[in-house]
């Protein structure tokens, strides 16, 4: 699978290219138009949190390979995130706009059920090979953090984050109104090295 990407950072459109009988997985109504041949299948439940109002849907290319042009459902930057086999990511929910087979949901990792205190918080593990395209309320920074730095990020603004940087979770304040799964009234301390992705604009 291989992602172009136009019209960014303001209202972001990601070309995906299947090679013969490759398959994706996206929300049916972030499909702007395809290739002729393209087979789509809507499973009944489970799958991807996607950037969408439509159940998830899986589109598998002909013989001959095709493509598929995603855009989420409102303005913003499209961003392919390249997994490399050997770190994870942990990605804000609802920033998925489509999967390839090749990259996994790990819904029950652990490192993210204890920095949540095995509570649903407002991030997914994400682990495998290939690009994970992501939908950004806004361009798209990369956050390069030297060994030792710290920074603090407020949950809505973050995109994602990868396995190799230690974090903490904490109430910016203690005796305020905080959420787990929103992120409201708490921030995020990330100690590099490693990057963080955050988007330019909030999306809840």
């Amino acid at each position: 699978m291989q992602v172009h990407t136009r019209h960014t950072p303001a209202f972001g459109v990601a070309r995906v290219r299947l090679a013969p009988g490759e398959a994706v997985q996206a929300a049916a109504d972030t499909v702007i138009a395809n290739s002729f041949g393209i087979t789509e299948v809507s499973p009944a439940r489970g799958g991807l949190r996607a950037h969408g109002k439509g159940a998830p849907s899986v589109f598998t290319a002909p013989a001959e390979g095709g493509w598929l042009d995603l855009a989420p459902a409102g303005p913003g930057d499209v961003y392919p995130l390249e997994f490399d086999g050997r770190t994870g990511w942990n990605v804000a929910k609802e920033a998925v706009l489509a999967r390839p087979a090749s990259v996994r949901l790990d819904q029950h990792w652990r490192p993210l059920q204890t920095l949540f205190g095995g509570d649903s918080g407002f991030l997914d593990h994400y682990g495998g090979t290939g690009p994970l395209v992501l939908a950004s309320a806004g361009p798209v920074d990369a956050l390069k953090l030297e060994p030792g730095e710290l920074i603090t990020v407020r949950p809505q603004y973050l995109l994602a984050y990868p396995d190799s940087l230690q974090c903490r979770l904490r109430a910016l304040d203690p005796s305020g109104q905080q959420s787990i799964r929103t992120g409201e009234g708490l921030a995020l301390d990330f100690a590099g090295p490693g990057t963080v992705l955050v988007q330019a604009r909030k999306s809840r």
